[in-house]
């Protein structure tokens, strides 16, 4: 029955990730996956999400289902961080909310809703991005196309031929935007430019789709909200997943979000009824402990600023890896042009390598990255950024 299902080739980043388990070297080095990790190379445990999580450990309540668009506070903590809680979006109640299962979810559940009510629509992805963004919309339907924005040439964005295509789309195009921390390059673009952004997405009455996965890690938490603000403040209509994996270090609970701006009350009201309606012929409703465990955080003001100290603990780590690696390169080769490494932001740098440099540095030096040359810098701990700049250095040679 089954003759005709062809194999499937597996995820690329997933299947790095197998390769590194399997590598016997004991100085191997994970710069594939996007997992952030303390200097030790551990995935950190917050004290922030221990505490809330005992809190909700000690109460004795029966495991029953959600409503479909998941837990009331929940979702209010979402619009409060994304949007900050006295957003006027926020207070008005023009913001219609989903809990779903992972950054993943969301965008699926935007997908599908997009493709039912805007079927003749196409979608444009940054080039790169993250290969998960084309594949989950072509899933839905969709046609997905590219849009410029990243230039090899000095490692920062194409803004001029990114807004020429913009300023060419048709109305109602869904254009996805990465709001911080750019997903793989790290190259983001400034609020200037998100302002000329914001402006055309009016004009020309595009739908954006922001997928935030790292608020936080990039400029700071209301900094890296810059974007989807300066989006309500205009009045557009406009799409938000988001994701707590790497901020709240609870990647396999899927704690994640869909928020759709709408123009009054009345509206997001209606919106909210047919995501739930596409949630119950998916996955019914989203699971409980890590959602309540993110809304007791994010809810409480002791816990909420510890949490924000513990975000920014993580963004300096990571800016500091960054200094450290482009230190020791430009120790060991004084003409290396490496700047874009500390100019980047997030989790991510884009190192210019191509599918040969990272093969032989996984060959040679056990140093996993992907193959388009994307660098997960938390993989860098002070233990072992020279010998990573060591290896790097060899393959630049």
């Amino acid at each position: 029955m089954f003759e005709h299902f062809p194999r499937y080739p597996g995820d690329p980043i997933f299947s790095l990730v197998d390769r590194f388990r399997q590598d016997p070297r004991p100085e191997k080095v994970n710069l594939s996956i996007g997992l952030y990790y303390d200097d030790a190379g551990n995935v950190p445990k917050l004290e922030s999400v221990r505490i809330a999580e005992q809190a909700l450990q000690a109460e004795t309540q029966a495991c029953i289902y959600q409503p479909m668009a998941g837990a009331a506070n929940y979702r209010q903590a979402v619009q409060e961080v994304l949007f900050g809680a006295a957003h006027p979006k926020v207070t008005a109640k023009h913001i219609a909310t989903a809990q779903t299962i992972g950054g993943s979810g969301a965008l699926k559940l935007g997908s599908d809703l997009l493709k039912q009510y805007f079927p003749e629509s196409q979608v444009w992805v940054s080039d790169p991005s993250w290969d998960n963004h084309a594949a989950i919309f072509s899933g839905s339907g969709f046609t997905v196309n590219r849009y410029p924005y990243f230039d090899a040439a000095s490692s920062g964005v194409n803004f001029a031929g990114m807004t020429a295509c913009l300023e060419q789309l048709p109305a109602r195009s869904i254009v996805l935007f990465h709001p911080c921390c750019h997903n793989p390059t790290g190259v983001d673009l400034t609020p200037a430019q998100w302002d000329d952004v914001v402006r055309i997405c009016v004009a020309r009455e595009l739908i954006p789709f922001c997928d935030i996965a790292y608020q936080g890690l990039g400029q700071g938490m209301e900094e890296d909200a810059y974007a989807m603000r300066a989006m309500a403040d205009a009045g557009l209509s406009f799409f938000v997943s988001n994701s707590f994996s790497k901020t709240f270090s609870l990647y396999g609970e899927r704690c994640g979000a869909l928020s759709i701006v709408c123009k009054d009350a009345e509206e997001a009201d209606r919106v909210l009824g047919q995501m739930e309606f596409t949630v119950r012929r998916s996955y019914s409703s989203p699971p409980t402990h890590g959602g309540q465990i993110v809304a007791r955080v994010l809810l409480n003001p002791q816990l909420n600023a510890m949490w924000r100290a513990e975000v920014g603990a993580m963004r300096a780590r990571i800016l500091q890896m960054r200094q450290a690696l482009q230190d020791q390169i430009l120790i060991l080769r004084p003409d290396a042009q490496v700047g874009f490494i500390t100019a980047q932001r997030g989790m991510f740098s884009y190192s210019g390598f191509f599918a040969t440099h990272a093969q032989a540095l996984r060959d040679r030096f056990g140093i996993y990255l992907l193959d388009s040359g994307r660098i997960c810098i938390t993989g860098l701990t002070t233990g072992n950024v020279r010998r990573v700049a060591q290896a790097v250095v060899e393959v630049m040679a």
